[in-house]
């Protein structure tokens, strides 16, 4: 399980929304209690790629972040990036390029501004499975 504050899900909501039509990406810091994931920061980075289909997250910008969760003591909990036009499911680039099994890859659909929606997976090799999200 994942647990976002909704402060920062807004927050990534909000660079989401003003991205379009491209996608938004972005690191998620925290810490990992009793097997439960806490989102302490999000680090909205800048898609370098510049497109609605897929996403490269700016090297300098990942460097930046990961630094600063070394200072906090947290951990790279995963990644997210918004789906402007498609569900929030992996595409077969997004299960192609999760290298690493141990984070989580949040998935935001805005198909429906009005209504977005937040998913969360863990994905190794071909294997994709949901992981339940919890927003407090």
């Amino acid at each position: 399980m994942i647990i976002l504050p909704k402060t920062l899900y807004d927050e990534m909501l909000k660079h989401c929304l003003n991205s379009l039509p491209i996608e938004a990406c972005g690191l998620l810091g925290g810490v990992i209690e009793d097997e439960k994931r806490i989102v302490k920061k999000v680090y909205l980075l800048t898609n370098v790629d510049k497109s609605p289909e897929h996403f490269s997250m700016d090297p300098l910008e990942q460097f930046a972040a990961v630094k600063d969760m070394r200072k906090n003591s947290w951990i790279l909990l995963g990644n997210f990036h918004s789906h402007p036009t498609t569900p929030a499911r992996p595409s077969e680039e997004d299960k192609r390029l999760a290298f690493d099994r141990n984070l989580s890859y949040l998935i935001l659909s805005l198909m429906d501004e009005k209504n977005p929606v937040l998913k969360s997976f863990r994905i190794y090799e071909s294997h994709v499975e949901e992981e339940q999200i919890q927003i407090i």
